[in-house]
């Protein structure tokens, strides 16, 4: 009798601390940071998204974005598209642009001579930038139908960040912003680089078309959109969906790696120089002719140059002999002719 009992005991014991166990692994499963990676099946992004598309089927290449009301592109943004026509010239550059409709022959050549110099570079094409059209099917389409822009504290900075996932769940190939400098070719793959410690930056992306990553990070986009925090859609948004993909908090651990087929590079890739130090970039008597500034720059695809900071610096680095200066002849020497003296 004793020995029953005892049995039962112990059997009760063993149900106790399963049932212990199993809350203790629930618990954990729904609290851990960072969180699995989602995956919205519900909506099929690919079927909606190809029948609302108005574009052309583009071959996968390096695309910039202009959100703004402007078809006057700056120095440094000709210089970017330029360089990465240049760098890559077995590459397609599309330069989308949301208030061009399409036909360069209808701009003055000397008002748009930006927009015409970039377009007579053999492999750059100039595409308008429909939003709609854009974002028909995906996440975005009800947040871009709903948001008023006036309230909008970064606009033109919110609405880049979405057109960039954007157009690379669309169409895939490589994103990069208006004020990065391309200094060296780059290759299709899946890619997101380092800003600084355990913080990624989505200035420079790739990735394949209908990649998860891009579609999840559309989701994430609109259920975590905070308009008037700097970031919280751009490096913020990255450097979450970073953590989510790899289920970790220390994505610094993957740099060089490849996690989940996405790779992560360091930041001398694209970020050489941190945003606090973007002066040095225009700073003068940097190299001389028989100095090369290529050693300096070895590891680097890209010189990002913190335009949001720098903006307006551009225009008058001719014979400063700067960093800037050297970029822009060597990489964008049409566009560094129609600098000012």
């Amino acid at each position: 009798m004793a020995e029953r009992t005892g049995i039962k005991k112990r059997w009760f014991l063993c149900i106790i601390l399963l049932v212990v166990l199993s809350l203790i692994l629930y618990v954990t499963n729904q609290y851990k940071f960072p969180q699995r990676f989602p995956n919205h099946k519900a909506q099929n992004l690919e079927v909606t998204m190809l029948q609302g598309a108005n574009y052309p089927n583009l071959e996968p290449g390096i695309m910039f974005v202009e959100t703004s009301d402007t078809l006057i592109p700056s120095e440094l943004t000709m210089c970017a598209i330029e360089s990465a026509a240049l760098v890559n010239s077995r590459k397609q550059v599309y330069y989308f642009i949301k208030e061009f409709t399409g036909n360069i022959s209808a701009l003055e050549q000397t008002k748009f001579k930006g927009l015409h110099l970039l377009s007579s570079i053999h492999n750059i094409t100039l595409l308008p930038l429909d939003l709609e059209d854009l974002f028909y099917g995906t996440p975005l389409f009800d947040w871009y139908k709903k948001i008023d822009p006036e309230n909008e504290k970064y606009w033109i900075h919110v609405l880049s960040d979405a057109c960039r996932i954007a157009l690379l769940w669309k169409y895939g190939g490589i994103y990069l912003d208006t004020d990065i400098i391309s200094l060296k070719p780059l290759n299709f793959i899946n890619f997101i680089c380092e800003q600084s410690y355990n913080y990624a930056n989505g200035a420079a992306l790739g990735f394949s078309r209908n990649h998860p990553f891009t579609k999840e990070s559309m989701f994430e986009y609109v259920e975590k959109y905070i308009g008037g925090k700097w970031g919280q859609q751009g490096p913020d948004l990255i450097t979450r969906m970073l953590m989510k993909w790899c289920e970790t908090e220390e994505i610094n651990d993957f740099l060089n790696k490849t996690c989940k087929g996405v790779t992560f590079y360091p930041k001398d890739w694209f970020y050489p120089i941190p945003y606090s130090s973007w002066k040095s970039y225009f700073e003068n008597d940097k190299w001389e002719e028989n100095n090369s500034v290529e050693d300096q720059f070895s590891e680097t695809r890209g010189v990002h140059i913190w335009n949001f900071l720098s903006n307006g610096n551009t225009r008058y680095i001719k014979d400063t002999q700067s960093y800037m200066e050297y970029f822009f002849k060597n990489y964008c020497p049409r566009t560094y002719e129609t600098l000012q003296q």
